[in-house]
């Protein structure tokens, strides 16, 4: 069966010059300011260094002076990408303005001029990869080629291990395209992809710059597509609230008892904080449940890990293009969240990685990148103690990658696909999560979409075998193709056959037997109380007949190991002492700092006291000031009012002498006329 290619707009480096034009980045002195109008800082600066490391190549240019403040940032985000190749920033501008504007491409379709594919791939150089159109068959010869447009995908198979699944020939350790019947979804990326009942689900995930909700079901029995016809819950039922189910790519999808999570990733619009959706499977509704406790800021890109009844969630990128290395947990019975303060060096912020659980208790964090960089460390959480360590990996160590799948097959980890910045990643890896020796199962050949970021990885059975499905995943072009891989015995025992050192490991392996071989199994505690497993193989006369010699070897490491375990055992001791200590000290801290608040708040009322006091003083000051003053006017009256009284009483005296004189005989008249 030959699968359709999906239309999805003009390929590099056309598409790049495309996006750069439509977000402003026309070549002119202006270009900067129509970007950063468009955009928020943190994105202008990052499509400014990408637009730069695609036309200009690496920053050779001397650093601006520091009184250019712009500049300098302009120049410190270019240089920031290193040597990272032309075609891989234009893919990364391209992404970038994809997940900010999902409907820039429809924006500006009128502008942009479609070309042929052949003219793409003489002008980029670059790992774009053509959707491989794979011929199914009904029935194969015990040796058969399956051959792509480019490459070959499957070799030639061994006689002895060929099994039919669905009237496709299909090669253990080997990947191969089933024939499958139904309508495909949209081919896309980024999407969350879950097993349930024999039936593949695959929700969301990013399409050409846009972001999807559809739902489709893979049987996998039948090997046939169907749609999911859902709705969405109106009333809010217990500890559920009405949901709108937006669009979404970069988001988790975990079975749980019959239902599927959909955690965090990327939208339009993002909310605040991480949202939880159900879907549940009997009534195919949709909805968003409930939590509790301090939700996580929202983010895509991010790992979610099903350890028991509780989610894992680390890393990933928030809606300002941050990354993230915080670590929260949810508990989905009482649906609340805990952020974790983890002891030890966590690994650095990315997004984009895989994660694994191994004996329930370790949680395994492989790759990821940041936004010039991708990683291929391997970093260990115990979930017992909480600690971060980085164990020494062992064997064919996989390059660095980002964007890749992984699954868990027993005690081995299957990882697919991905990129580094340069190309896909063409091998299929493997590994063992008890030994931490990695190997190669397969190497794909040509341009495929299992060497393709964003694809989903799932396990599932088929006639009592496990089988790896893959889906999806971009490598320039968008793919919906589905493929399987049937891991033989050979490959989940490889790592523990290899001859390498016995590496460190990070958790007690229980004795194990297998049929192809006689093993015994002890577990050793190191000086820092790290668990080394001792693997011994008897498979010979010799290792019989020292077979005294190794009991009694173990049982001189069972000694050393009850006198480390008491050692450990009162170093675990002292640090809970130091740690409850440290508690008092921080409780006495806060006891003190709260007495110091008091103080500072008597303080602040006293000081306004006194300048009220101040304040009443000096209106008495000017009251006084007014009484001395009505003082002197008082004063200055009682003088005039005695002068007054003097003068009446003066000429008082005058009148009363001239009536007297009168009846004296001495006339007034008389008087006055001889005056």
């Amino acid at each position: 069966m030959a699968m359709a290619r999906s239309s999805s707009g003009p390929a590099y480096p056309e598409r790049f010059y495309a996006a750069a034009a439509y977000a402003g980045f026309d070549g002119s002195h202006n270009s900067t300011s129509n970007v950063s109008s468009k955009f928020q800082n943190d994105t202008a600066l990052l499509l400014y260094a990408l637009y730069q490391q695609a036309t200009v190549g690496t920053c050779n240019v001397p650093k601006p002076s520091s009184w250019k403040a712009v500049e300098q940032s302009k120049w410190k985000s270019w240089q920031g990408l290193g040597n990272m190749v032309s075609t891989e920033a234009m893919r990364l501008f391209v992404k970038i303005l994809e997940e900010d504007d999902p409907s820039w491409y429809s924006r500006a379709s009128n502008s942009i001029s479609e070309i042929s594919e052949s003219a793409v791939d003489t002008q980029v150089n670059h790992y774009l990869k053509d959707e491989a159109i794979i011929k199914n068959e009904n029935s194969f010869p015990e040796t058969k080629t399956i051959s792509t447009e480019i490459g070959t995908l499957v070799e030639t198979q061994d006689k002895d291990v060929v099994s039919e699944v669905v009237g496709t020939v299909v090669v253990y350790d080997q990947w191969a395209e089933p024939s499958i019947t139904g309508q495909p979804p949209k081919a896309r990326y980024e999407h969350g992809a879950a097993i349930v009942q024999d039936k593949m689900y695959v929700y969301g995930g990013n399409h050409n710059g846009r972001y999807l909700n559809d739902l489709h079901a893979l049987d996998l029995r039948s090997w046939a597509w169907s749609k999911v016809i859902f709705k969405v819950e109106n009333e809010s039922q217990e500890g559920q609230s009405p949901a709108k189910l937006t669009p979404c790519a970069g988001h988790s999808l975990i079975p749980w008892e019959n239902k599927l999570l959909s955690i965090a990733g990327h939208t339009k619009d993002p909310s605040e904080t991480i949202q939880v959706k159900v879907f549940h499977l009997q009534s195919c509704t949709w909805s968003t449940l409930k939590t509790y406790g301090k939700a996580p800021v929202s983010r895509g890109g991010q790992s979610v890990t099903l350890v028991g009844t509780s989610l894992v969630i680390f890393g990933g990128q928030d809606a300002k293009k941050s990354l993230l290395n915080d670590l929260h947990i949810l508990d989905l019975e009482t649906m609340t969240w805990d952020e974790i303060d983890a002891v030890g060096v966590p690994p650095s912020p990315r997004s984009d990685h895989t994660a694994a659980v191994h004996a329930e208790r370790y949680v395994l964090i492989f790759g990821g990148g940041s936004h010039a960089t991708c990683f291929n460390d391997l970093h260990v959480l115990d979930l017992q103690t909480m600690e971060w360590t980085r164990p020494t990996q062992q064997g064919e160590i996989p390059t660095p990658r980002a964007g890749h799948a992984g699954v868990t097959v027993g005690e081995n980890w299957f990882i697919v696909g991905g990129g580094d910045n340069k190309s896909g990643v063409s091998e299929t890896a493997v590994l063992n999560m008890s030994t931490l020796v990695w190997s190669v199962v397969t190497t794909v050949q040509g341009r495929v979409p299992l060497a393709s970021e964003g694809l989903s990885l799932v396990l599932s059975s088929y006639n009592g075998e496990d089988v790896l499905v893959s889906f999806g995943g971009y490598n320039g072009r968008y793919s919906n193709e589905v493929n399987v891989l049937k891991p033989s015995h050979k490959s989940t025992l490889q790592s523990k056959i290899t001859e390498t050192p016995v590496p460190d490991i990070v958790s007690a392996v229980h004795n194990v037997t297998n049929p192809t071989r006689d093993v015994n199994s002890e577990l050793e505690v190191g000086q820092e109380g790290k668990i080394r497993e001792i693997v011994m193989d008897n498979v010979d006369q010799e290792s019989r007949k020292s077979r005294g010699e190794g009991t009694s070897l173990i049982a001189t490491l069972k000694a050393e190991r009850e006198e480390l375990d008491l050692s450990l055992g009162k170093e675990k001791s002292q640090t809970l002492h130091l740690k409850q200590e440290l508690a008092d000290a921080e409780t006495r801290n806060t006891d003190l700092y709260k007495e110091l608040q008091s103080v500072r708040g008597q303080l602040a009322a006293e000081q306004s006291r006194c300048f009220k006091l101040e304040v009443d003083v000096a209106e008495l000051r000017q009251k006084l000031q007014t009484m001395e003053t009505l003082q002197k006017e008082l004063e200055l009256l009682q003088r005039q009012k005695a002068a007054s009284e003097q003068a009446l009483d003066a000429n008082h005296r005058q009148g009363s002498g001239g009536v007297w004189g009168w009846l004296a005989g001495t006339p007034g008249g008389q008087k006055r006329d001889d005056a």
